[in-house]
């Protein structure tokens, strides 16, 4: 049970963070929240980072060994709660709604492209040290 009450609070913990990580690149860019922003970029962001802190956070407790306790808290507990699917698949859906049908492709295949790019840097750097 401490496990999972840990999971959670590391969960609770990367939700706050997507949050304000997504709020932050929304007022930078000066525009309003998805749907009226023109690209989902806090999101493409979160998930992306998200996918790279993972693929680092793998590759160190398959390189250097780490507690499974750890992996299940930090992997997914927190990058569970920092990255979001189900947010990503909504926007693009109303991007192609929207007829920004060009711009929602953009974002499925970036979002595709460069969150295995980063997850494969994350894995590639904890291997490297």
């Amino acid at each position: 049970m401490g496990l999972m009450a840990l999971v959670g609070l590391g969960a609770s913990f990367g939700a706050v963070a997507r949050y304000l990580v997504d709020r932050a690149v929304t007022r930078r860019r000066g525009t309003a929240p998805v749907p009226a922003a023109p690209f989902p970029g806090g999101t493409w962001l979160i998930n992306v980072s998200g996918a790279f802190v993972l693929g680092l956070l793998v590759g160190l407790a398959g390189r250097h060994g780490m507690p499974a306790d750890v992996l299940a808290v930090v992997g997914t507990g927190v990058c569970g709660g920092y990255t979001t699917f189900s947010t990503f698949s909504v926007e693009t859906i109303r991007l192609a709604e929207d007829g920004r049908a060009t711009l929602a492709l953009v974002n499925m295949v970036s979002s595709i492209a460069f969150g295995l790019a980063a997850a494969a840097l994350g894995l590639g750097l904890a291997y490297a040290v």
